[in-house]
Order: structure tokens, then C-alpha cells, then sequence
């Protein structure tokens, strides 16, 4: 204190500090709606901490009444075709955008399949391309409706969107009794999602920033079921296994025994993957509301995508249904053409299943994680690809095989033994990596050369038992598929 200035008296102290604290008010607090400044905190990590930190005036005063979200508002209403075609063609993003100049090869596969039906690689290439846009199309009317929806909701209809595709390559490879090449799919579709478009999220996310940082609500919850799922698909396998090294067992009728077992086991996956979407959209859908929430606000181009354009309800339905009409029918004629594509001996049916078929059913998915984590969105990318490598996990695997026993063929969950250890490795080196809630673009890269890794060795394996003119009824005629 100077000499010759008298301490202030306490009530002047006081006088300021509380002048001091209405001018904070003013500019802070006191004129900040209680959601706003729970988006201006971390996100929650725990539900505790979500229900300590959580907003009290706004978020308990829901309307019962369904409505847009204003990021999703279009300000139209029906279906206007000039601003479908328009806003459809310049998607989401600039990679989507490219991908919509396929769009001339979709006849062109329709055509070629039927001018020219004995060229089986020419219409298989032209499928294969042609998935491409109608995938595409699918991921962005599922982005464009669940604007228009509350954020968990909103990561479902995505998810569940962008797995249609490979839902329908699930039934149609089903009713060509190609089981070896689901079962190589349903393994690949988990790697190309957790390997791939991981990596390639956690790699274009590091090109803009040193790291990335995620929720611990959404890495831990989708590591530790994606671990159990791989446990519990693998364990039909396991137990043949076990069965085959035990001579006095071997009569014991294993295949019958593999086939009830995956059956089983396909019915509680299926209940295990509604509790968790029960889990996730009902009883604490907060915490992901405020995590997906925290996101939005970290948004780079937040503004840009306030700005453009977008589809109406309407729009998005109709998109939705032409998306899913033509990849129906470009994955009819795709998997008609694997059969001759693998019994010419041009690739292998592990390639073919574990690497080409799910590169093109899960497209639109893993663009739309790419995006968001170049986009500084990291719980939402992380979100799509455990969301999308849990429903395939856990509903779409377990759905090809209850679709099976009602058509009376011998579908189960006997995996290659080699895919199988793969899979659980590459679960337990993504969880290594999720462990510490952030990312790189170093992580990214070794996730993508572990992918490249799987990938040359499914491109040496030998064809199983049964390849040639027969391989198709054979493996419908064996329960164990192509073992």
C-alpha cells in the first residue's frame, strides 16, 4: 500500500466488487440461457457429470410436440424437383459432391447387364461403381433428415440408413447360398469401419489440429460392447474348434450343433443391440444430447452449413426411397457376377467378401465420418463408426442368420479362424487407442496400415473347399458354409 493513501473501508470494497460482478452479470451469466452456457462447458464424460452440469430451465420444459430442429429448417414444405435435384447433387460435402458424377454409370450397369450379359467383369466393375452415387444418396437424405431430428435420434436414422445397403448385399448374397462370402463380409464390414474410416478420421482430423479430443461416453460404451460382440460372435467358432481337436467327439454331429448355437446366439445379439439403442435414445439419451451438442458448437464450418440449402421432410423420404430402389437392384446384379468373378478364379472369395463387398456397402458411412471429423466433430465421426460397427456386430450379422432359419438354410456364425483373431486384435488395438480420449493423425495412419495389412493377406488366401462351377451349392449344402 503507497504512503499516504488510506486503506479503502470495507464497504467501499464492497461497493465495487458488487458493481463489479453486475457488469459480469451483464456481459456473462445473467443474460445466457442455461443452454447456451451448458454448451460453452467440457462435455460430459459420465452420466453424473452430465446431470451436475446439465441445463435446468430449458431442457426440462420439453415440448410435447414434434418439431424441426432450426438446423434442419428448409423454410419449404412438399416436394420442389429443381431444388431436389439441386441440393441432392451438391450433397455434403466436396467428396460427396464428386461422387454424384457417377451418377451416368447407374444406367450404364442396368444396361450393360442386359445388352451385354456374358461380360461378367465389365458388369461387375460397373455395379461395383455404380454403388458408389446410390450409396452416397442414401448417406446424405439420412444426414438431411436427422437435421430435423434431436441429435441421439438423429445418429440412429443415420446409422440405420447407411447399413441399408448392406442389409440388402446380407439378403441377396443369403439367397445365392454364397455363406463363405457373407461370412468374410460380416467380418470386413467391422474392419473397414473400425480400420479404415477410423483411421481416416483420426488422420484428416489431425491434419487441421496437433489432436483431437472425444468423450469418454461414447469411446468407452462402443469399445466395451464391440469388445463383447466380438467374444460372442466368435464363440460358435471356438466351439468347433474345440470339438474338431477332440477325437472321441468327432462323431457328435458338430456342424448341426455350430448351426443351432449361432441361432441362439444370433436372437441375443439382437436383444442386446435394442438394449443398447434403449440405452442410448431413452434412458441417457442426455448425456449424448450434450456431448453431440458440445460438438455443434466446435463446428469449423458451422456457419457454412447453417447457410446452405436444404431438403424438405418430403425430399428426404423420396430420396430415400430411390437411393434404396436402385442399390437394390445394383446389388442384385453385383452379387450375380461374384459368383462368376470368383469361380474364374479372378479374386478369391476372402478378398471378395472380406474387402471388396464391404468397401462398397459401407460408402456412405464412412464419408459421412470423414467429414465430420475434418469438421472438428469427433464425438459425432466416432458415433457413426462404433454405431455402424455395432449394428453390423450386432443386428445385421445376427439378422442374416435368423433370415436363414426361416428360409430353412444353413447360415451361422462359423467364422474363418484367421478373420476371427484378426477381428479381436483390431478390437483391442482401437480400444488401446480410444483409451486416452484423443486422437492423431499418427494413430490414423497405423489403424489404415493395419487395414492395408489384413487386406494383402486376404487377397493371398486360397480359396476354402468347394471353389469351382459348384461352389455355390455346395456351400448351401454344408451347414459349416465353405469350411
Amino acid at each position: 500500500m503507497a504512503a499516504g493513501h488510506p486503506p479503502p473501508s470495507p464497504s467501499r470494497s464492497r461497493s465495487r466488487r458488487s458493481r463489479l460482478q453486475r457488469d459480469d452479470d451483464f456481459y456473462t451469466p445473467r443474460h445466457i440461457s442455461s443452454r447456451d452456457r451448458a454448451a460453452t462447458l467440457p462435455a460430459p464424460n459420465t452420466f453424473s457429470e452430465y446431470r451436475t452440469n446439465r441445463p435446468r430451465g430449458d431442457s426440462e420444459k420439453k415440448s410435447r410436440i414434434p418439431s424441426v430442429k432450426p438446423a434442419g429448417e428448409s423454410g419449404r414444405r412438399g416436394f420442389h424437383p429443381w431444388h431436389f435435384i439441386r441440393i441432392s447433387f451438391r450433397s455434403a460435402s466436396k467428396a460427396s459432391a464428386l461422387c454424384n458424377v457417377l451418377w451416368p454409370v447407374v444406367p450404364a450397369a442396368l444396361a450393360v447387364k442386359y445388352a451385354l450379359s456374358e461380360r461378367h467383369i465389365l458388369t461387375f466393375i460397373l455395379a461395383y461403381i455404380a454403388m458408389v452415387p446410390c450409396a452416397n444418396l442414401i448417406g446424405f437424405a439420412g444426414q438431411e433428415f436427422a437435421r430435423k431430428v434431436p441429435h441421439v435420434a438423429g445418429v440412429l436414422v443415420e446409422t440405420t440408413c447407411g447399413s441399408v445397403v448392406e442389409i440388402i448385399l446380407f439378403m441377396v448374397l443369403l439367397r445365392s447360398d454364397l455363406f463363405y462370402v457373407i461370412k468374410a463380409a460380416i467380418l470386413g464390414s467391422i474392419l473397414a469401419t473400425m480400420l479404415l474410416c477410423l483411421g481416416l478420421c483420426f488422420f484428416v482430423g489431425g491434419l487441421h489440429r496437433d489432436e483431437q479430443t472425444f468423450s469418454d461416453a461414447i469411446s468407452e460404451a462402443g469399445s466395451g460392447l464391440l469388445l463383447t460382440a466380438g467374444v460372442v460372435l466368435g464363440v460358435p467358432t471356438f466351439f468347433r474348434i474345440s470339438m474338431a481337436v477332440e477325437p472321441a467327439q468327432a462323431n457328435l454331429l458338430p456342424d448341426e450343433r455350430v448351426l443351432g448355437i449361432s441361432r441362439v446366439i444370433s436372437v441375443l445379439l439382437i436383444i442386446s443391440y435394442c438394449v443398447f439403442v434403449f440405452f442410448q435414445a431413452r434412458t441417457h439419451h442426455g448425456i449424448y444430447d450434450a456431448v453431440f451438442e458440445h460438438d455443434e458448437h466446435r463446428d469449423r464450418d458451422k456457419h457454412k452449413d447453417n447457410a446452405k440449402d436444404k431438403l424438405t421432410m418430403t425430399e428426404c423420404i423420396i430420396a430415400l426411397a430411390i437411393s434404396i430402389t436402385l442399390a437394390t437392384l445394383i446389388a442384385i446384379i453385383l452379387i450375380q457376377q461374384i459368383e462368376f468373378i470368383i469361380e474364374d478364379g479372378h479374386v478369391s472369395d476372402a478378398f471378395m467378401g472380406l474387402i471388396l463387398v464391404p468397401l462398397v456397402e459401407k460408402f456412405a458411412e464412412h464419408l459421412t465420418a470423414i467429414d465430420e471429423a475434418w469438421d472438428n466433430q469427433t464425438n459425432f465421426a466416432l458415433s457413426h463408426v462404433l454405431g455402424a460397427t455395432l449394428q453390423t456386430a450386432l443386428f445385421n450379422a445376427p439378422l442374416t442368420v435368423i433370415v436363414g432359419w426361416g428360409l430353412n438354410k444353413g447360415m451361422n456364425l462359423d467364422f474363418d479362424l484367421f478373420n476371427l483373431v484378426m477381428l479381436i486384435l483390431s478390437i483391442l488395438t482401437v480400444g488401446r487407442f480410444l483409451q486416452d480420449q484423443k486422437s492423431n493423425y499418427l494413430e490414423g495412419f497405423l489403424l489404415v496400415i493395419l487395414y492395408v495389412a489384413i487386406a494383402v493377406s486376404a487377397f493371398h488366401t486360397p480359396d476354402p473347399p468347394g471353389h469351382g462351377n459348384n461352389a455355390g451349392h455346395s456351400e448351401g449344402n454344408s451347414t459349416e458354409g465353405g469350411h
